[in-house]
């Protein structure tokens, strides 16, 4: 019977419209009698800007109270909101410190990306993130938000570019901070792995003072610090294949990227060894150093022998010297210290009239590791790619064992030490504002101002010119390296004596080989806007709601790039610069009509001018009906934006890193080429682009079928056009539209390895995403003295996530592990799951939560012709059966409060100490997927207090 209400009930509402689906997990809503005559007090509701007096409206709006925060057992509000599962592909996770956007964190609302993710503090806009994810999408860092100052969190799941603008085509997180507060609260808290890492610690501080009815004013502050200490991948030795990249033991094979780092994989092929693999120059085949049979060794090296530099597995068919660098050098987690201030004062001017400012302050320093550097690796810039393939020991270097002829030389640096990339990140946002009556209208207006700026520095990466030189000091290397001034200073003759020999190279070889770089970013919005609202004369289901508001704002956007990587002269280290501003003007208006006591209306209709973008109109419509005091239907329509991003259409470039399979070389029998490895990839801005559009559509119920029952059920699709993406490098790779290195083929006939995919950003035909939001929430009254116990089950979703390419070419990444040419390669989950059950009972509460992601095909999108995206040694699909498991973790959390000013905490994430699962195709973690990263870290305890007076 449940069934076929819903069903019908559905059907009616999307009878002539455009396909629907089901949708994210939404903390759905009760549904609402009709408002009794009489006034009644009204709240402003995130997707609206006309007060209310009801909490439900024609949109799904997921809200997350204070104790829905401390239940869930997080520390940050961004670690909260990326547990939920109306989190997809496209999130930006703060482990993740070796991408472009080190040290933020960034939500990704329907899996469209953080871009198209609206975030606001109290309603309005912050200042993008100084560093653009992927080197192109702009978004919201979620680390600038201070937990402590919360009241609430809303997450519109619904397009609402209609009432906030651009960026807002998969929804809005809109963040309200408390804006009134009495007396002093202390909160200290800090956690711990079960290994003794990662230590995670809090403080805060919230006082508050004033009484608005009683003094006319009041003025709250709160400052919280964190500290949280880096978690190693070899520290997680015996969490199986955790941080690992050599996974032999797991059934694949040295000969690919996936068994280790040093290998000699085919004939003018290898990978960069600990000691040095150097090429035979008649055969063409490398020999490692420490081999003292070495084929045409005129000189041997004991010292250079694997032994004497690792003591990891051997077995190297080719005869290389394995080590595993990403476990001995990567981090599961960088190092991260913050400083979050928030401070509001209101002032009761008057009984119309009241005034207030926000002053919002956020410091963090990030520290993240990764491997040492190659040599050899190839990189892109602005001009091209540039290729160190040929770097080579001299005929003359002391430890080249072709001593004589030059020979070439495949090396991993570790006498310079890891790689390490220091984030400074500093936001601040200042509000002006004041509100109150003017007759029947209500007004609000405020003057805004918010910056991030970044500063990087970077330390341990070579530079190609002077590398060349110290290697090989010919003539044409020695004049190129000349230009740098600390290459100048060094003896003439000086070479890079590498391996067993490093100890005898000088610090300042190293202070001219890998000078620490700096560059900075910074982001910047002023707005001015106006809003007015008010009640016009009464319809039969209550009152007519009009707003009407402006807003005026500048936007600008500055990315150095790190010097030398304009050039391609930073080996390892991509090419990421932009620069831009523009102005944006926009009116908007909307109406709320409760036709009749079962049925309300709304619309609105916003219109926005960008200076380099043109004009956008946006509609949305919305329909609640409520035939029955437990039953309600909802249902919107909606138009959306996102303007092309500075970064995308302003001056600079992208040269980064992708992963792709060479189609080529693999059907020429090269083994090595049939497994998705790193290639640079070279994308330049587009200022042709046009903005992306969208048009969603949502339909939902809300029923209580009992008194402590309630069930939300909300089915959506989206549909965006002129997507702005970077080429697919598959499809890149496939048109020809890719730089080669020649001198490293392996076959006759061979055209070499890639070395760069060259892209640029395009607007694709068409995005088209479908899914479904369950909500269930149960209470239960056990009796008398035996508390109150609660279930929340939140599941959503993805029935499918095609994207269009403008030749008609489809490819729908749902339940797979595409797409991989966005953030870190995390997938596209179709099911996300949070289940959450808790019992409270006088000063105890209790609660578990559980969160699920569904399984995915380790395929780069449905059906791919190319079949699965690794493979174990013996040939077959990897991982079994193609597909990496579902994962599951459990988080435990309690509360004791023995006085009223007194609380206890404590919380056990992944009490089960779950691992997660192989993944062996991300490159946003190693061998475990992102989303997985409690299954990495392992069980994790965390105690705290808090005092009130």
């Amino acid at each position: 019977m449940k069934e076929s209400v819903i069903s019908c009930s559905l059907r009616r509402l999307s009878a002539g419209g455009g396909g629907a689906s089901l949708a994210l997990l939404s903390l759905a809503v009760q549904a609402q009698t009709p408002a009794p005559p009489g006034p009644m007090p009204r709240v402003e509701i995130t997707g609206t800007h006309i007060p209310r007096a009801t909490t439900e409206t024609a949109a799904a709006v997921i809200t997350l109270n204070r104790n829905d925060i401390e239940r869930s057992g997080k520390t940050t509000v961004a670690e909260l909101l990326q547990t939920l599962a109306v989190d997809n592909q496209g999130s930006v996770p703060s482990s993740f410190g070796s991408g472009f956007a080190s040290g933020a964190s960034g939500l990704s609302l329907r899996g469209l990306g953080a871009a198209s993710t609206l975030v606001l503090l109290n309603g309005r806009r912050v200042a993008p993130y100084g560093l653009a994810d992927d080197g192109q999408k702009m978004f919201s860092d979620l680390n600038i938000i201070p937990a402590d100052a919360v009241e609430r969190i809303e997450v519109l799941k619904d397009g609402a570019s209609a009432i906030y603008g651009s960026d807002a085509i998969a929804g809005v997180v809109n963040v309200i901070l408390r804006r009134d507060f009495h007396g002093t609260a202390l909160r200290a808290s800090f956690g711990q792995s079960r290994e003794r890492d990662g230590n995670d610690g809090v403080a805060a501080v919230t006082w508050g003072s004033g009484d608005l009815d009683a003094d006319r004013y009041n003025v709250l502050a709160s400052l919280e610090y964190g500290r949280r200490g880096a978690i190693w991948n070899r520290d997680r030795a015996g969490r199986g294949h955790i941080g690992r990249g050599d996974l032999r033991p797991w059934g694949f094979s040295a000969q690919e990227s996936l068994g280790g780092t040093g290998a000699i994989t085919i004939n003018n092929a290898a990978g960069s060894a600990i000691n040095g693999n150097v090429r035979n120059p008649d055969t063409l085949d490398y020999v490692n150093r420490g081999n003292l049979g070495g084929a045409g060794f005129t000189r041997t090296f004991p010292g250079a022998a694997c032994a004497n530099f690792t003591r990891h597995p051997q077995g190297d068919p080719g005869g290389g010297c394995l080590v595993d660098a990403a476990q001995l050098y990567g981090q599961i987690q960088p190092r991260q210290e913050r400083i979050n201030f928030f401070g509001r004062a209101t002032f009761q001017a008057t009984p119309a009239l009241q005034t207030y400012a926000e002053l919002n302050l956020y410091r963090s320093e990030s520290a993240s590791s990764s491997t040492p550097s190659a040599v050899s690796g190839a990189v892109g810039s602005p001009a091209g790619p540039v290729n160190s393939a040929a770097v080579a020991l001299g005929a003359a270097h002391p430890d080249n064992p072709y001593f004589g002829r030059p020979a070439r030389l495949r090396y991993m640096a570790a006498d310079l030490g890891p790689r390490t990339s220091a984030i400074d990140s500093d936001f601040v946002r200042f509000l002006l504002g004041a509100k109150g009556s003017m007759g029947p209208w209500e007004l609000d207006t405020a003057l805004l101002f918010s910056q991030n700026q970044v500063s990087s520095e970077r330390s341990r990466y070579p530079q190609r010119d002077v590398l060349f030189a110290l290697l090989n000091p010919s003539p044409e290397n020695v004049a190129a390296a000349r230009a740098n001034p600390a290459y100048a200073a060094l003896p003439p003759g000086t070479v890079w004596r590498i391996a067993e020999n490093a100890g005898l190279n000088a610090p300042a070889l190293y202070a001219a080989l890998a000078p620490t770089l700096n560059n900075d970013a910074k982001s910047r919005i002023a707005q001015i806007d106006l809003r007015a609202s008010r009640q016009l004369t009464g319809l039969p289901g209550g009152n007519l709601g009009i707003a009407f508001g402006g807003e005026f704002r500048r936007e600008t956007a500055d990315l150095e790039a790190v010097p030398g990587t304009g050039r391609g002269n930073i080996i390892g280290q991509g090419y990421s610069a932009h620069k831009g501003g523009r102005n944006v003007a926009a009116l908007y208006g909307e109406v709320l009509a409760p036709v009749h006591r079962t049925l309300e209306l709304s619309g609105a209709l916003r219109a926005d001018h960008y200076t380099d973008a043109g004009d956008s109109y946006t509609p949305k419509f919305g329909v609640k009906w409520t035939p029955l005091r437990q039953f309600a239907l909802r249902g919107t329509y909606a138009r959306g934006f996102r303007a092309p991003s500075t970064a995308e259409n302003g001056v600079g470039g992208l040269a980064a890193y992708s992963t792709a399979a060479d189609p080529l070389r693999c059907a020429l029998g090269i083994e090595t080429a049939c497994s998705p490895a790193s290639v640079a990839i070279i994308t330049s801005p587009n200022p042709a682009l046009s903005p992306e559009r969208s048009r969603s559509i949502n339909v939902g119920m809300v029923w209580d079928p009992y008194r402590r029952t309630n069930i939300a059920l909300d089915l959506w699709e989206i549909k965006r056009k002129n997507d702005i993406n970077q080429e697919q490098s598959d499809a890149a790779i496939a048109a020809g539209r890719i730089a080669r290195d020649p001198s490293s083929a392996a076959l006759p006939g061979d055209p070499g390895p890639i070395t760069a995919v060259l892209a640029s950003y395009v607007n694709s035909a068409r995005t088209q995403v479908r899914g479904a939001d369950l909500d269930l929430r149960q209470r239960f009254d056990f009796g008398p003295g035996t508390g109150e116990a609660s279930m929340d089950v939140k599941w959503t979703h993805l029935f499918k996530w095609q994207r269009t390419e403008q030749d008609g070419s489809t490819r729908d990444y749902a339940g797979t592990h595409g797409n991989c040419d966005v953030t870190n390669c995390i997938g596209t989950p179709d099911d996300r799951v949070n289940f959450r059950l808790s019992w409270e009972r006088a000063a105890w509460r209790v609660s578990a939560n559980v969160n699920y992601r569904g399984d995915l095909k380790n395929t780069l999108f449905k059906n791919d012709p190319a079949g699965c995206a690794s493979h174990f040694a013996n040939g077959d699909p990897a991982p079994a059966n193609c597909e990496l498991p579902s994962f599951t973790t459990v988080d435990l959390t309690v509360r004791w409060k023995p006085t009223p000013r007194i609380d206890v905490f404590g919380t056990a994430q992944n009490i089960f100490d779950q691992t997660a699962p192989l993944d062996p195709l991300t490159y946003g973690a190693t061998a475990y997927n992102p989303l997985d990263y409690a299954g990495a870290v392992g069980r994790f305890f965390t105690a705290g207090v808090r005092y009130t007076f």
